[in-house]
């Protein structure tokens, strides 16, 4: 049987590019849809233009710092028209690169949306057919807002890089990293931010200890946070919007931004049609090798709810094209991924936390709180955390956790000796390179507790 394709990729985000593109290299004849821009949430509407805000918005602290150096600098206002403007522009280059990427690996292009119609067609929205013998669908996810009365005046993060104007006040609901991430971005920036989040600490999942001192550095930033509360109703009140809490606040703000969930982009593409099945949120399921139980079709990436992280979705790729066209079946590895979350405090980590471990296996914790050098000198309070988590047995490192800033590069160099298994003695034997944050992970001697 003959196909137009030996490959036909939709979605044109990292992981779907980076898959079309390897596929392409060895020679597979490929094809890939994208309805909107090509990617995709990272790029676009995710870690990029976020990181971009989270440098902007860490200025205005900078500014006192240096003027407690010595430095004779007087802050000014921030202008976010100007860097709006920069920052479309260059989220037009990279999705410019991404275009010229495919192009150059000989993958065809189509800009449009493509649903499946049987195991090797998929149909696009211009009513044009396209056969292929794999079919990969990488796409995505998208945030959710619940409903609940006055839930349409709400934005998401998908929006937040488009307002017209900063606003003066801002009501972040969630307690995830985005949610936090963006409540220190709009902190920073000089928005009065107040943050709403359900449960009783933020950032669920990761160590308790790391997650309690971004809260309460997060707090003493200004962020007025506001744990075990939710919104029950929303109104437009002139230029504002009003919101009632279930603590009983009643208050007016200029944006309100729902970062409280996200759902898998796999709605409407044929999959019903087809009998692949999709879980509890929506997601495709997939087995180890990315396969739906259709054997021409596999998923990779958010869409997958697997660990939705851009390099896990690139991983993914990777792996498919070396299980699908390289003869060598390849399972992604989801285990003991570094993971960088760009609050202010930053936070990295890797393993498990010191919970999860506790669970497992008696552990030893080794950890370390303290200001650094360069904001003590400054006289900002901010604290940091080195923790380390071991296995009373083996001796490996079972967990490493970061509050600090820079913690999203000094977790990638970590995770380098986690993932290969280092123990605390390997910790131990690495010299301190000294004056630095970092060289407490090599230089704590004495468990503070064990469980």
């Amino acid at each position: 049987m003959s196909f137009d394709y030996d490959l036909f990729v939709i979605g044109g985000g990292s992981g779907g590019v980076r898959a079309a593109r390897v596929a392409a290299a060895g020679g597979a004849k490929v094809a890939l849809a994208e309805e909107d821009r090509y990617g995709g949430t990272c790029v676009i509407r995710g870690c990029v233009p976020k990181k971009l805000m989270v440098f902007a918005s860490e200025y205005s602290g900078m500014v006192e710092d240096a003027q407690a150096y010595g430095w004779d600098i007087q802050p000014g206002a921030f202008d976010w028209g100007a860097f709006k403007g920069k920052l479309e522009a260059e989220l037009d280059r990279l999705e410019g690169i991404y275009r010229n990427l495919l192009k150059n690996s000989g993958v065809e292009s189509f800009d449009a949306r493509a649903k499946l119609v049987d195991a090797h067609t998929v149909e696009l929205s211009d009513g044009s057919r396209k056969s292929a013998k794999h079919i990969l669908i990488a796409t995505g996810g998208r945030p959710i807002v619940p409903e609940f009365p006055g839930s349409d005046l709400a934005i998401t993060s998908n929006d937040i890089f488009h307002l017209e104007k900063l606003p003066e006040s801002i009501l972040i609901v969630g307690g995830g990293y985005i949610a936090c991430e963006f409540a220190g971005i709009m902190n920073g920036l000089g928005v009065k931010t107040t943050q709403y989040y359900r449960g009783a600490q933020i950032l669920r999942g990761f160590d308790d200890e790391a997650r309690g001192l971004v809260s309460e550095e997060m707090c003493q930033s200004g962020i007025n946070l506001h744990l075990g509360t939710n919104v029950i109703e929303m109104a437009r009140e002139g230029d504002k919007i009003r919101v009632k809490a279930t603590n009983g606040d009643e208050a007016l703000f200029d944006q309100v931004m729902y970062a409280t969930g996200r759902a898998p982009n796999a709605d409407d593409l044929g999959l019903e049609g087809l009998g692949i099945e999709r879980g509890r949120k929506g997601e495709i399921l997939v087995d180890q090798y990315s396969q739906t139980g259709v054997p021409s079709v596999y998923a990779i990436g958010d869409v997958t709810d697997r660990v939705n992280l851009t390099p896990v979705a690139i991983r993914e790729g990777m792996a498919f094209v070396e299980t699908v066209f390289n003869g060598n079946p390849t399972s992604p590895d989801h285990d003991l991924i570094p993971t960088a979350i760009f609050t202010q405090p930053e936070m990295g980590t890797v393993g498990l936390s010191e919970e999860e471990a506790a669970k497992q296996e008696p552990i030893e914790v080794y950890a370390t709180s303290f200001k650094p050098m360069q904001q003590a000198f400054a006289g900002r309070a901010q604290r940091v955390l080195m923790k380390l988590i071991v296995s009373q047995a083996s001796r490996k490192v079972l967990g490493c956790h970061i509050v600090a800033p820079g913690a999203g590069e000094m977790i990638q160099l970590a995770g380098i000796a986690v993932k290969m298994g280092a123990t605390k003695e390997d910790f131990d034997r690495t010299v301190a390179v000294h004056p630095t944050m970092s060289e407490e992970l090599v230089t704590m001697k004495t468990p503070v507790r064990t469980a």
